[in-house]
């Protein structure tokens, strides 16, 4: 038995009338924020009194894209008697998000809880070279992490 010369053709169309008939599930981005799940992957925040300056996440990544400074200082003796320390101290901690894969190694390596995500995901720029973001707008992005479950 042929199939009716045509027949395709009117399959094809009444495809598209009943995709024309539905209501659209497009959200306009930039007028309506879309709503993100609670744990949501959006940029890296340093939480910085908690680094110690151990350099693992700038090892672990794979991309080379974390860049950290420091500098050595001395802390007196916390008891009479006792013996000074030194402890690392940061001077630079900054991402290049340009070059950054979002894998979360560094996330995930670092002992001291000093990385987390931030569900935060507007952090466009017109230069590539102002993709590289500071400790200090690392930080602001610290305070959209949401608490743990």
């Amino acid at each position: 038995m042929a199939p009716i010369p045509g027949s395709g053709l009117a399959k094809g169309l009444a495809v598209t009338l009943r995709t024309m008939t539905k209501k659209t599930v497009t959200e306009q981005y930039p007028d309506t924020q879309p709503d993100l799940p609670p744990r949501t992957r959006g940029v890296i925040g340093l939480f910085e009194e908690n680094c110690t300056v151990c350099m693992l996440c700038a090892r672990e990544c794979p991309d080379w894209c974390i860049y950290i400074d420091s500098h050595k200082e001395t802390v007196p003796a916390a008891v009479p008697g006792g013996r000074e320390r030194s402890r690392n101290v940061l001077d630079r901690f900054a991402i290049d998000f340009s070059l950054c894969m979002y894998c979360g190694i560094c996330i995930e390596v670092c002992p001291f809880d000093a990385l987390f995500w931030s569900p935060e995901f507007e952090y466009a720029e017109t230069d590539i070279h102002e993709l590289t973001h500071e400790r200090d707008k690392l930080r602001e992005w610290m305070w959209t992490v949401p608490a743990p479950p």
